[in-house]
């Protein structure tokens, strides 16, 4: 199964045939001066990993069809295969509205002239409402954009790294800015785009009648151990206290609601006591 996007067919991932999210702007990853096959083909993977799928290729030194560019790209190789190549960056971003360049390299002090940067959330909230082209520019392993490459993009992006060494890997810089840009698509998407299904919750929290079961379950728990009462006593608010900061789901209370019924059900039953058959035998009144 496959995808048509902008006039290429995608092929999709090994395991699962799912449209690519959708996003008001249409994005392109652009490539200057690539180098090694290996980046290159990683690049590819990430962008897939992302839901992006546009590569264009600006004088690259090593080729798409090289075979360690196809190893790293593994399941993304259709990205390879549909890249586009040009000759110069005014080329490559003839058809697009919004131009992003990236550097590592951050001036300090009265040199800041120049050099004015956003990070990468700070991009994904700019462009979530663009509706036009968007490109994002990274610069060659080990170099970078030159400068007369930076001053063509209509502003730039740096990644929040340690100054004492700030410089990226290229499909690992790729990596950290299609992160935050498919970030924000799920956390405004998920659910509703079929691209982006909720398996992940990002409402963590219980209703509160599940949290009134799960409460007195672990209340009957406590009750039916062995011992010393305050000990019994300690248990029981220790386990709720320790359940409700871990910010459970709907989901998770009642798969350990249901864990613990069975567990003081076996208790009381070890135990002799006629309540596991008189008044619940795994269930909360």
């Amino acid at each position: 199964m496959g995808r048509i996007l902008s006039g290429r067919r995608i092929i999709m991932g090994d395991r699962i045939d799912l449209p690519l999210p959708e996003s008001n702007y249409q994005l392109e990853v652009i490539l200057v001066g690539a180098s090694h096959p290996g980046n290159l083909g990683a690049v590819c993977r990430t962008m897939l990993n992302h839901g992006f799928c546009n590569l264009r290729l600006v004088n690259p030194i090593c080729s798409a069809d090289d075979v360690e560019a196809r190893k790293r790209a593994k399941h993304a190789g259709s990205i390879l295969e549909n890249c586009q190549t040009y000759d110069s960056l005014i080329e490559a971003t003839a058809d697009i509205s919004l131009v992003i360049g990236t550097s590592g390299k951050r001036e300090k002090g009265k040199k800041t002239f120049f050099r004015h940067f956003l990070f990468p959330w700070e991009v994904a909230e700019k462009i979530s409402s663009f509706t036009e082209k968007v490109a994002i520019i990274f610069g060659e392993e080990g170099k970078g954009l030159s400068t007369e490459d930076l001053e063509y993009c209509d502003f730039l992006l740096t990644l929040p790294t340690w100054e004492g060494y700030p410089i990226a890997n290229l499909s690992h810089a790729v990596n950290s800015v299609l992160y935050e840009l498919h970030r924000s698509r799920v956390i405004e998407n998920q659910g509703e785009d079929p691209a982006i299904p909720s398996l992940v919750p990002l409402q963590r929290n219980i209703n509160p009648q599940l949290r009134e079961k799960l409460n007195q379950a672990i209340a009957e728990m406590a009750e039916s151990l062995s011992g010393v009462e305050e000990h019994a006593i300690s248990f029981q608010h220790t386990l709720q206290r320790s359940l409700m900061r871990s910010m459970l789901t709907n989901d998770e209370a009642t798969r350990i609601l249901g864990g613990l019924i069975e567990a003081t059900t076996a208790i009381q039953h070890l135990k002799g006591d006629e309540n596991w058959q008189r008044k619940r035998r795994r269930r909360i009144e």
